[in-house]
């Protein structure tokens, strides 16, 4: 095909130089440049500048979808959080030795010394849970006369439609492999599953390729199919079912960009598209600018991301949300968002590793990658003490979870605060996440006395120390659920945190229409109880158009929406214990509230 002999000086930007700073100094710990390479490979690569981020005046959409507005953004966060003037959170500066202390500790048992072996962070780690080299078994099994360059285009087939599946599970659902007969749960189960269900074709339309994934193969998936190859049952729930199953057929409708994926609609043959794309350099080995990958993800994956987010100028931004900790201007409107792209930097982190270790691509501005502002990393914070929640936000969120408790299947223990992903407290929590993961890093690096190559990358601090370490904090703190401190509603889609809940399983909703719908549904639920007919009566959509209409509430089309499609799952009333959780354990949570308030 001639990708290699190709050699492009093409270096046009995205727009004119931002308003306030260059792309060369964006004010990063220096170890930060090697995330995701080899530092030996990386002394022998020329020097490749990067395009310069669009200029918000004059693109604001195009800046806010950028990576370069991820930590520029949540910067202005994380400097109120010194100051301890976040709105929802007090920070404990003097708590962050003991999370940086608690980081280092992970990471020292389980690598020292040979801190140069910690994995870059992403979804590869995943298929090799217990120890096992399920990648390189499932390689093992292709012929010889298969190139690494197909090697890669299948591997990067599996871990889209692997990455896209790996939202919130729930703490009820589990997969035993067919291959070794163990269990395992979250996002290692999801992983182990998808590859099990690639390795069937069930994504592929292609009999002569079963291992592989294109746009016919996801447009006849079927909530049916999707159930069986992840063994949902109703002993066996998996959260946001229906969520997943549209994301991957939406994905379909995404892949028959052929410029991008190719005439066989595959994920795969973005390798081919990077390969001769204008900007990668191509010497020794072919260089990709980490802002070519990024825009590809962003702009060819679109399709499948929900229009309804937030928008500027008609543009939906995908993972980005207002928030009142950032500035605010009356003819700049997007000064308030701060963007997180979380899924689509957790692609790009996982997409990577097939591309250097196969196809020996190497990426310059890796370092504009961010940590990951999700719940574990987020979760490290909040345990670690580092981040409390303040008593009017945690008294909120903890009558929230209250309200989802009466739900069936919904946890009802270990009661923790619970909000939607729209909820000003999550997009607080998420930013300053963001911020506080590169202060860490520093730290780690000095506690662990790494100091030039030899410093861990972001990547590797987030695979071998926060996101472990939140995990195993909240099971130590959380040991029945093992979720982390401040809870999301979760539909299954592509946030991570998920977003709030869908009306069927696609469209959503934000905080302020859950609220007056749960609320109004709460109500009906408690008159179809005091009519004694608690297994036979459900809340229909007349029982709560009459509570709004009583209680003077909006009655708009998604009140209207028929049960059927409720996001929190609808069920008969179940009067007792079983639909809620104990009084005892919440009235204890707010007392507790109470008495840090006072």
């Amino acid at each position: 095909m001639g990708l290699f002999s190709r050699k492009h000086s093409s270096r046009n930007g995205n727009g004119g130089d931002h308003h306030n700073q260059n792309n060369g100094d964006l004010r990063l710990p220096a170890n930060m440049k090697r995330a995701n390479s080899n530092p030996a490979q990386n002394a022998t690569l020329p020097d490749i500048p990067l395009p310069k981020a669009p200029d918000p005046n004059l693109d604001p959409a195009g800046y806010l979808r950028s990576i370069y507005a991820v930590r520029e953004r949540s910067r202005y966060v994380l400097d109120k959080a010194k100051r301890n003037q976040l709105r929802h959170f007090t920070v404990d500066m003097s708590k962050f030795a003991d999370t940086a202390n608690y980081v280092v500790m992970i990471i020292k048992r389980d690598f020292d010394p040979d801190y140069s072996s910690i994995p870059p962070h992403g979804r590869w780690q995943h298929f090799e849970v217990g120890g096992r080299p399920r990648v390189d078994q499932l390689m093992a099994t292709w012929p010889s006369a298969v190139d690494n360059m197909e090697r890669t285009r299948r591997l990067m087939d599996l871990f889209l439609v692997s990455v896209l599946l790996d939202a919130g599970a729930g703490t009820k659902w589990q997969y035993k492999s067919k291959e070794s007969g163990k269990m395992y749960k979250r996002s290692e189960g999801l992983a182990v599953a998808s590859l099990e269900m690639f390795k069937t074709g069930l994504f592929s339309s292609n009999p002569d390729l079963p291992c592989s994934v294109d746009a016919g193969g996801l447009r006849r998936l079927t909530t049916e199919k999707m159930a069986k190859g992840l063994q949902v049952t109703a002993d066996n729930p998996l959260d946001g079912l229906e969520g997943r199953t549209q994301l991957l057929i939406r994905l379909s409708d995404a892949l028959l960009d052929q410029r991008i994926f190719g005439q066989e609609s595959r994920p795969g043959n973005m390798l081919d598209y990077l390969l001769s794309h204008p900007s990668t350099e191509v010497a020794a080995v072919p260089i990709v600018p980490l802002p070519t990958l990024w825009d590809t993800l962003m702009n060819g994956l679109s399709p499948i991301w929900p229009a309804t987010r937030t928008q500027i100028d008609g543009v939906p931004l995908g993972d980005a949300w207002p928030c009142s900790s950032m500035p605010s201007h009356p003819t700049h409107p997007w000064e308030n968002i701060v963007p997180f792209h979380k899924l689509t930097q957790w692609l790009t982190y996982s997409l990577m590793v097939p591309m250097q270790k196969l196809a020996n691509v190497h990426f310059v501005g890796t370092e504009l990658l961010t940590g990951l502002p999700e719940y574990r990393n987020g979760g490290l914070l909040v345990d670690t003490g580092l981040l409390t929640l303040r008593p009017e936000a945690a008294k909120r969120g903890l009558e929230q979870y209250q309200m989802n408790a009466m739900r069936q299947g919904q946890p009802s223990v270990e009661v923790v605060p619970l909000f939607t992903a729209d909820d000003d407290v999550i997009v607080e929590w998420r930013a300053v996440t963001v911020g506080f993961l590169d202060m860490l890093l520093e730290e780690v690096n000095l506690l662990l006395g790494l100091r030039g190559d030899k410093k861990l990358s972001l990547a590797q601090m987030l695979e071998a120390g926060t996101w472990k370490g939140g995990r195993e904090i909240a099971e130590v703190s959380r040991p029945n659920t093992k979720e982390p401190p401040i809870m999301i509603l979760s539909d299954g889609t592509v946030w991570e945190p998920p977003g709030p809940p869908a009306w069927n399983g696609s469209e959503p909703i934000d905080s302020k229409t859950w609220n007056l719908r749960f609320e109004a549904e709460r109500e009906a639920i408690k008159a179809a109880t005091r009519k004694a007919e608690p297994e036979k009566r459900r809340a229909s959509a007349a029982d709560v158009a009459e509570v709004l209409q009583r209680n003077q509430r909006p009655n708009t089309e998604q009140m209207r929406a028929p049960l059927g499609t409720h996001p929190l799952r609808m069920h008969p009333v179940r009067p007792g214990p079983s639909r809620s959780m104990s009084s005892k354990s919440f009235h204890s949570a707010q007392t507790e509230v109470k008495t840090t308030a006072s």
